[in-house]
């Protein structure tokens, strides 16, 4: 896979190999649910679907050069770029659901489903829903394979 241009440089090219990763990490994470391997199903899910929202909130950028205003200093760099072009770069996982929000439509609803996956990932299924919300691995599966 190429490498990830930076927002701030090339938001096209950007918004292009998002999409492809979306792709990408879509197919490993069929892959593994055809193996039974949930969880790590539940990790390439997610992670095909951060890639997606990274790729759409290229097109919402001016709204969110509102809700994430300011400079953020580079690692490493005296650099410091917008806040919103770190953001879309990196798509915290604290962040992913405002930022669906202001992308708007499926992206935000979908979203819901991948946060929970993502909960999912990280603590396998929970028979009473309080650390995942769902009871086994079958439950989990229906929302990865959507």
């Amino acid at each position: 896979m190429e490498q990830l241009p930076k927002p701030w440089f090339d938001l096209r090219k950007y918004k292009e190999v998002r999409l492809k990763e979306a792709l990408y990490e879509s197919e490993l994470a069929e892959s593994f649910l055809n193996q039974g391997l949930t969880r790590n199903a539940a990790g390439k899910v997610f992670q095909a679907w951060k890639a997606l929202v990274a790729a759409y909130s290229v097109d919402k950028i001016d709204e969110l050069r509102k809700l994430f205003p300011g400079k953020k200093k580079l690692r490493g760099f005296k650099t410091r770029i917008k806040k919103v072009y770190w953001i879309i770069a990196v798509i915290p996982t604290t962040v992913l659901k405002p930022i669906a929000q202001v992308t708007g439509g499926d992206i935000d609803i979908y979203t819901n489903i991948a946060l929970w996956v993502h909960e999912y990932q990280y603590n396998g299924p929970d028979i009473q829903g309080i650390l995942s919300p769902y009871p086994n691995d079958d439950s989990a599966a229906k929302y990865i394979d959507q």
